[in-house]
């Protein structure tokens, strides 16, 4: 919420930098660039959201919740660098795509689990919880 707050006050105050109306789009690059980071920015908050939630439920809380606030970390990272040059919010574009990976392998970990124990009997949640403990850490690395 504070994240998205900051993206909507930067695309606020740069409207309003370059005309002083209100809203409307000038054209110019700075503004562009700020409101389609913004637009980026909203359109992959619904897929975190969802692949955070449930990471946390079917697999583990801890490492689910340590790379959701990378996540926010990382777009943060990517909304600044898409304010200079392109190029510079590539690092931050490709470390979300990552941790978004995470959080999808950790729900399909705890999906296969829960249909282990349903057919099989067998429940591997100890070992997927330390595993994904071992492996949040590595988010780390850029």
């Amino acid at each position: 919420v504070f994240l998205t707050a900051f993206f909507a006050s930067k695309v606020e105050h740069e409207s309003k930098h370059y005309n002083g109306k209100g809203f409307q789009r000038p054209g110019s690059s700075a503004f562009d660039r700020v409101y389609i980071a913004n637009q980026n920015c909203g359109h992959t908050y619904p897929t975190f959201l969802a692949v955070l939630w449930c990471a946390g439920l079917l697999c583990s809380p801890a490492p689910a919740a340590f790379a959701g606030l990378m996540y926010l970390f990382v777009r943060q990272k990517y909304f600044v660098g898409y304010l200079g040059e392109r190029t510079q919010s590539t690092p931050g574009y490709l470390f979300g795509k990552r941790i978004i990976l995470f959080l999808f392998l950790m729900s399909v970990a705890g999906i296969l689990n829960y249909y282990l124990v349903f057919f099989f009997g067998s429940d591997f949640e100890m070992y997927i919880n330390m595993i994904t403990s071992a492996i949040s850490p590595l988010l780390l690395i850029p």
